[in-house]
């Protein structure tokens, strides 16, 4: 059965297993605020025809998720690449602490219960990766999860992996189109917009000093990026390491892959068959004919 295929870009995370968060910049030479800002209206402009396609043709969902460090522009992002886009042709989730109800589920039942129907988008803010990432950094949280005593702790976390690959796999081939982006913020424009939230009043309510126990725990995390995209990147379920230092640069190139994303899948509108287009007609001869 054929399944989408990532379209290519210089962002896109290898399938091979040699993505490495060292070797990745954290900011582009090619960013231009100006240009980047009319890629994206440009993008943004066609991904509105593209959405009323994907809800007439109905036979896709696109489930777009969004994973970065603390201030690395997930919101803003998601607000900005899908602000031509009809409310109503989208879903948005965040995913934070776990409820007592999600902890009686398997770890990927909060997500899997609030997956996109065909012909609209899902937009994850945070997804079920936060299961390899927090909570691999943070193993405690294990303690919590209400595990069975058969669970290996020394293999949990490429069971996971094999989990989540099997599920996006299954979606995937029941025309989900799943694009995954981590915002690669450094860690020095982290502390800049940590710093910038602290000196607006008016931003006070972004800052949450949690976060800063979360990024002294920096390198711990960027290892646990690097596997879980090592492991989970594939061709239909691909995930894209852009660069969040330049937040207009990342939108754009957002916008642009999604574009490109549902302009390969061959989305195309329902084509009325005989009896349709002889009811259209006398449709149209009854509605001509009643004049005002």
């Amino acid at each position: 059965m054929k399944m989408f295929t990532a379209p290519d870009s210089r962002f896109l995370v290898p399938y091979d297993g040699s993505f490495r968060v060292a070797d990745m910049a954290t900011s582009s030479p090619d960013a231009d605020e100006k240009s980047d800002e009319k890629r994206l209206r440009d993008a943004t402009e066609k991904l509105d025809v593209l959405q009323q396609a994907l809800f007439a043709n109905d036979r896709h969902a696109v489930l777009l998720v969004f994973q970065g460090m603390d201030a690395a522009g997930k919101d803003s992002t998601i607000r900005a690449v899908m602000q031509g886009i009809n409310p109503a042709g989208c879903q948005v989730y965040a995913f934070k602490k776990p409820s007592d109800e999600e902890l009686d589920h398997d770890f990927l039942w909060r997500t899997s219960r609030v997956m996109p129907e065909r012909g609209r988008f899902g937009i994850f803010n945070r997804s079920h990766y936060e299961e390899v990432l927090v909570v691999r950094v943070h193993s405690q949280i294990l303690d919590s999860q209400q595990l069975p005593d058969t669970i290996n702790r020394a293999t949990i976390w490429e069971e996971r992996f094999e989990s989540i690959r099997d599920m996006e796999k299954h979606l995937a081939r029941n025309g989900t189109v799943i694009l995954k982006f981590w915002l690669n913020v450094s860690r020095d424009e982290q502390r800049k917009r940590f710093l910038a939230r602290l000196d607006d009043a008016d931003r006070h309510w972004k800052f949450n000093p949690r976060d800063l126990a979360e990024r002294r725990k920096w390198a711990e995390y960027m290892d646990a990026y690097e596997e879980a995209l090592n492991a989970t990147s594939r061709p239909w379920a691909p995930w894209y390491a852009l660069p969040a230092d330049d937040k207009p640069f990342m939108r754009a190139r957002i916008a642009e892959i999604l574009v490109e994303a549902l302009q390969g899948i061959g989305l195309t509108y329902p084509q009325p068959s005989a009896s349709d287009r002889a009811l259209f007609d006398q449709s149209r001869k009854e509605l001509t004919e009643a004049g005002g």
